[in-house]
């Protein structure tokens, strides 16, 4: 495929998408019904499908028998740690030895033209971004990640919370299960915004950013306070009516699913003229600029508050322009 189908690059061989970006046309005005319909095949596919197919997977072959799960042992749960590793490191690792170890597309529709194993960086440990990514990512992301899992697990084996069945409120788990990505990107948001906090971010959130120019192993690389606001969303399962299987497919949009905005391309190529759309842009900018695009963009909601970048000239320039005004103690 040819990238300058699709995009530019800039002076420094940074590549940018011809396309502004868009924000999701469910809740933003004027509404329109077309538009809400010709989204809606990208808010499922591919990578909610995918995410529902692996909770599926997890939830019908890869969980213990409720008997077991009644009592917390140490057996079962290293069985949940060691699948969710085990996925983390063939999702995450295999995107990582694709484009940035082997580089098989070089450096096609990579946003940012350089590579962090070319960049060592005191900041890092060992000097690698890649290494303390990976790190920390296994170090308390994975762990983090499986006791939420184990603790709503564990919860509805012992019949604690509203749980319900398929068979008795099918069409309620069916919308709640539809809604999960919108609310998953909410909750994302709030707590996204919360350790911007000047002080929450210099102790807690300035650990992910390090990873100015991200892949794949940055997308769980956090702070472990970092890790335990990134989940809570879950707790949402034990207040209103859920099912084991909403539970793993909701930590597959958020654990899985952070790969989507770190993977640094627009594009992953599938042959000479195929190509999966990683919709990764919107947070890539982010880790760009830091203070835009605080959720990516199927909610209106940085649109809403004024700090939605689309990717073009005109967005820079509300940016900086805002940016100036709080600088000069014009903008909260």
């Amino acid at each position: 495929m040819d990238e300058q189908d699709y995009g530019n690059r800039n002076r420094r061989g940074d590549w940018a998408p011809n396309k502004p970006l868009e924000v999701g046309p469910l809740l933003d005005w004027p509404w329109s019904p077309m538009r809400v319909l010709r989204w809606l095949p990208s808010y499922f596919l591919p990578w909610n499908v995918l995410f529902m197919a692996a909770g599926a997977v997890f939830w019908v072959w890869l969980t213990p028998s409720p008997e077991s799960m009644q009592s917390l042992e140490a057996g079962w749960i290293a069985f949940i740690l060691a699948r969710n590793s085990a996925l983390v490191l063939l999702l995450y690792g295999g995107l990582e030895l694709r484009l940035y170890v082997k580089r098989r597309q070089g450096g096609r529709f990579k946003y940012n033209a350089k590579f962090p194993a070319d960049q060592p960086s005191k900041i890092f440990f060992f000097g690698s971004q890649n290494i303390d990514n990976a790190l920390r990512t296994f170090g308390s992301g994975l762990p983090i990640w499986t006791a939420y899992e184990v603790m709503l697990l564990w919860a509805w084996a012992n019949g604690f919370g509203p749980w319900a069945t398929f068979g008795d409120s099918m069409w309620w788990l069916v919308g709640f299960g539809l809604v999960l990505p919108l609310f998953h990107e909410f909750h994302f948001y709030c707590i996204h915004r919360l350790i911007h906090i000047p002080a929450l971010y210099r102790r807690v959130h300035s650990v992910h950013h390090n990873s100015v120019n991200p892949s794949p192993w940055s997308s769980l690389s956090m702070h472990p306070v970092e890790h335990l606001l990134y989940w809570s969303g879950t707790l949402v399962h034990v207040l209103i009516p859920s099912h084991p299987l909403l539970v793993l497919y909701h930590l597959q949009i958020s654990g899985t699913g952070a790969v989507i905005g770190h993977v640094g391309f627009d594009k992953i190529e599938t042959g000479k003229e195929g190509a999966v759309d990683t919709h990764a842009f919107a947070h890539y900018l982010h880790h760009k600029y830091f203070e835009v695009n605080y959720a990516d963009g199927m909610l209106p909601i940085d649109k809403w508050m004024g700090t939605w970048h689309d990717g073009t000239v005109e967005a820079q320039n509300r940016m900086m322009a805002r940016i100036k005004k709080r600088n000069a103690g014009q903008l909260d």
